[in-house]
């Protein structure tokens, strides 16, 4: 495996509009988490919700939809690899993780697509140490895990399509395009910079049926003065692959909020033709939202945007 780098961060005048404002001079400043602070905004018993309009590329057209990003601190299992039920009596077992699950629902045609990841990475910015992703529409379901061993990462795939069916194997450890959205979270000045190796997202690798194996791609870190995703300055990270390239908007300072993303690509078969998917923030709320299960806590969806289906 190539050795990651990390580069002084780059600074780039936003590319979707013209510059109105002086050319900026200054490497990106990002508030560093402080304990109190990164506990008072992580740790405080709730979870951070963002709900966002997704414009979602697949069979070579754009298909709109919703998707919500649900971070959140927890204890974990290093042995289980599970989240902890009595953290107290786990010792050394236990490590603290910043959990993110994602989800993404829209119709292609006739029938629904849901998707949905789980990532568990420690917050002392180690490797992630589980992910899951699965994919639910009309003709099947699918499911993918990777597990974090001594030797690298093991993985398990289970798949409706014969090509695919049910497979496992094992990639050397190694960066995760998957634990970028929790790292970033925690500190986005320790994101991996310059010519990177990496496992592309396990979304990516289920929609297009790609192998598990790592990817060469080119990261950058920038301020932009403003993009269709913010009208103030904010920063983006950029990984690109050659044959795909992933934008990640985010607030400058801490919690350094995810406002947005973009992730270009060829889709469809046949006729494939390189299109956009777009996920842009409608809004941010912090809930205890597993105690929200009542009919009555329907309402907390309308604040998202989500409706009350």
């Amino acid at each position: 495996m190539k050795a990651l780098r990390f580069l002084p961060i780059v600074i780039l005048l936003n590319f979707c509009t013209p510059p109105t404002e002086e050319q900026l001079t200054s490497p990106l400043q990002v508030e560093k988490l402080e304990p109190t602070t990164f506990n008072a905004y992580w740790k405080n018993g709730g979870a951070e919700i963002t709900s966002y309009e997704l414009e979602q590329a697949r069979y070579g057209e754009i298909h709109k939809g919703k998707a919500v990003t649900i971070f959140v601190t927890e204890p974990f299992s290093k042995s289980k690899q599970v989240k902890l039920d009595d953290y107290k009596a786990a010792g050394d077992d236990r490590v603290n993780v910043m959990k993110l699950n994602m989800t993404k629902k829209f119709l292609t045609g006739i029938y629904p697509y849901s998707m949905m990841l789980s990532t568990f990475t420690p917050l002392d910015y180690s490797p992630m140490i589980k992910a899951t992703t699965s994919s639910q529409e009309w003709c099947g379901h699918t499911f993918m895990q990777l597990n974090l061993q001594d030797a690298g990462y093991q993985w398990a795939g289970y798949s409706y399509f014969e090509s695919e069916g049910d497979g496992k194997g094992v990639v050397e450890n190694l960066l995760t395009e998957d634990e970028l959205w929790t790292k970033l979270r925690l500190d986005p000045t320790q994101l991996p910079v310059g010519e990177i190796e990496l496992l592309p997202s396990t979304f990516y690798l289920r929609l297009r049926h790609q192998e598990v194996a790592p990817q060469k791609a080119t990261a950058t870190l920038s301020v932009l003065k403003a993009s269709a995703f913010a009208l103030e300055e904010h920063s983006a990270y950029v990984l690109d692959y050659g044959n795909r390239k992933l934008t990640i908007h985010f607030e400058s300072g801490t919690p350094n909020r995810i406002l947005g993303w973009e992730e270009t690509h060829m889709s469809g078969f046949g006729k494939a033709e390189e299109l956009t998917t777009k996920a842009k923030r409608i809004n941010t709320i912090r809930s205890k939202y597993w105690g929200k299960n009542a009919n009555a806590d329907r309402e907390i969806r309308e604040q998202l945007g989500l409706g009350v289906e």
